[in-house]
C-alpha cells in the first residue's frame, strides 16, 4: 500500500461516493441500517426471502460494500484514506458477518463476502488505533437499533 494517497485515490473515493448517492442504494442503506435484524441465517431466510424488496435491498447493500471492499483489498485505493472516510462498511459487517458462515455453508460458497469480512477486520484494528472507543459506540448503536 502506497503511504500517501493521490488525485486517483480521490477520485476512485469521489466515484464509490457517488454510486452512494444513487436513489435506490440510498434507500437500501437506510433500510438495512434501520431494519435489517437476523439472529441466524434461518432467520434472515424466514423474514427476507429471495424475490421480496428486502432480499435486494439486502443483497444490494453487502454487495455495494464488498466490491468497495475488494477495491480495498486488492490496493487500488490507500487504506488509510478510504477509512478515514467511512465507517459504513463496518457497520454493514457488523450487522450481518454473524450469519455469513452459515449463508456460506448453505451455498457452497466460503468465498461469499470475503472481502468485506477481510476489510472490515482490518478497519476494526485500525480504528481501533486511532479512536479505541469508537467502535464500542458504533456497536451500541447497533444494540439499540436492534431493541427498537
Amino acid at each position: 500500500m502506497r503511504d500517501h494517497p493521490d488525485h486517483h485515490d480521490a477520485e476512485l473515493l469521489l466515484r464509490l461516493y457517488d454510486l452512494r448517492r444513487e436513489a435506490k442504494l440510498r434507500q437500501a442503506r437506510e433500510w438495512f441500517m434501520r431494519e435489517y435484524h437476523a439472529e441466524s441465517a434461518e432467520e434472515h431466510g424466514q423474514k427476507y426471502p429471495l424475490g421480496t424488496p428486502e432480499n435486494a435491498n439486502i443483497r444490494m447493500v453487502v454487495s455495494y460494500w464488498d466490491m468497495a471492499a475488494s477495491i480495498v483489498a486488492h490496493g487500488l485505493i490507500n487504506e488509510d484514506f478510504f477509512f478515514e472516510n467511512t465507517a459504513e462498511l463496518w457497520l454493514t459487517w457488523a450487522r450481518i458477518g454473524h450469519i455469513v458462515p452459515a449463508l456460506r455453508a448453505a451455498r457452497k460458497n466460503p468465498i461469499m463476502w470475503k472481502n468485506l469480512e477481510d476489510v472490515a477486520g482490518r478497519f476494526e484494528k485500525w480504528a481501533a488505533k486511532r479512536a479505541p472507543e469508537a467502535l464500542d459506540t458504533y456497536r451500541q448503536s447497533l444494540i439499540k437499533s436492534v431493541k427498537k
